[in-house]
C-alpha cells in the first residue's frame, strides 16, 4: 500500500510549482514597478479618453499567481505607446496572500472583471472594451461573456496561452484520482487551479453548447512550447469569429513558452495589436521583434 501522506505532499507541491511558472516577477519587482501603473503615469490612467483610431479601452487580465502590474510590464507600455487607453485589474485574491492573485474561484473572478469593465467604461465614456488575458486571464473572461452579460460590453477577447479547455500540466493532473484528498486540497486552497484542470465543473459548463458567444471576436495566441497549459491545442477555440494562432507558424524561431509569450514576446504583442485593430493589421514575422 502506498504511503499516501508522503506521496500527496510532493504531488501538491509539484502542481503548485508548475502553476508558479505563471508568476512574472518577485514581490520586490511588483513594488518597484507599481509606479508605472499609477493613474497619470501611463496605463490605469482613468483620465485617458480613447481616440478615434483606438475607440475602445483595453483591459488586461492577468494569469494565475499574477497581478495587475507584473503580468503587464511588457504589453501595457507596448499598447500605451501605440495610442491605446490601457487598464488592468487584480482579481481572485485570497485572504492573507498578497501580490499573487488569480487563485479564487473562476465564477467570483468573473464577477470582479465585470465590475472592473463597468468602471473603465464609465470613466472613458466608451460603450465597449477589448479584453486581453494571459493564461487563466484568457479563459476566465469567457465566463463573464457567457454568463454575466459581458458580450454586450466587449468587442474582442484576445487570449494569450489561455486555459480554455483546461490543462493536464503535461499529464500530471491525470494522477489526481490515484491520490485520495488531492482534488479536495486543490479546491480548498487554490480553487482557480482546480477550476483549470481538464474536465472541471467550471470548464464543462463554460464549454457546453459551444466555445463562443455571438457578437464577440476571439483570438487565441498559443506556443507549442507551452509547458503549463497542456496540451497546447486545448487552448484553441471553435466557433464563428475565432482566429487561432500558433506563434511558430508566424516565426519558427520563436521559442517562447507559457511565461515568455505573455511577458515579453513582441511577436505575440504584434499579433495582439492585429487582433485589436484588424482593419490595420500587418503581417507578423520574426522581424516583428523589432517593431
Amino acid at each position: 500500500m502506498l504511503p499516501w501522506s508522503r506521496v500527496l505532499r510532493p504531488l501538491a507541491a509539484l502542481l503548485l510549482a508548475a502553476a508558479v511558472a505563471l508568476v512574472p516577477a518577485t514581490a520586490a519587482t511588483a513594488a518597484t514597478a507599481a509606479a508605472d501603473a499609477r493613474p497619470g503615469s501611463g496605463w490605469n490612467d482613468y483620465t485617458c479618453k480613447p481616440s478615434a483610431a483606438h475607440p475602445r479601452p483595453v483591459v488586461l487580465v492577468h494569469g494565475t499567481f499574477g497581478n495587475s502590474v507584473d503580468n503587464w510590464l511588457g504589453l501595457a507600455p507596448y499598447l500605451k505607446n501605440r495610442g491605446y487607453c490601457v487598464f488592468s485589474l487584480d482579481y481572485g485574491q485570497l485572504p492573507g496572500v498578497p501580490l499573487f492573485h488569480g487563485l479564487g474561484p473562476v465564477e467570483k473572478s468573473a464577477e470582479q472583471l465585470a465590475a472592473h469593465v463597468d468602471k473603465v467604461l464609465a470613466a472613458t465614456g466608451a460603450t465597449e472594451t477589448d479584453l486581453v488575458g494571459h493564461s487563466q486571464g484568457g479563459m476566465m473572461p469567457r465566463y463573464y461573456l457567457k454568463f454575466l452579460g459581458g458580450a454586450a460590453e466587449v468587442n474582442a477577447l484576445v487570449g494569450i496561452a489561455p486555459s480554455n479547455h483546461g490543462t493536464t500540466l503535461s499529464g500530471l493532473t491525470r494522477l489526481l484520482p490515484y491520490f485520495p484528498g488531492a482534488e479536495d486540497l486543490l479546491n480548498e486552497h487554490t480553487p482557480a487551479l482546480a477550476d483549470q484542470v481538464v474536465g472541471s465543473d467550471v470548464l464543462t459548463r463554460l464549454n457546453a453548447g459551444g466555445d463562443t458567444v455571438p457578437g464577440v471576436r476571439y483570438t487565441v495566441l498559443a506556443t507549442k512550447y507551452d509547458e503549463v497549459v497542456t496540451p497546447y491545442r486545448g487552448q484553441f477555440l471553435d466557433g464563428p469569429g475565432v482566429r487561432n494562432v500558433l506563434l511558430q507558424d508566424l516565426c519558427p524561431l520563436d521559442l517562447s513558452e507559457h511565461l515568455a509569450i505573455g511577458l515579453f514576446d513582441r511577436i505575440a504583442f504584434h499579433e495582439v495589436t492585429n487582433a485589436l485593430d484588424p482593419a490595420h493589421a500587418t503581417p507578423t514575422t520574426c522581424a516583428s521583434v523589432f517593431g
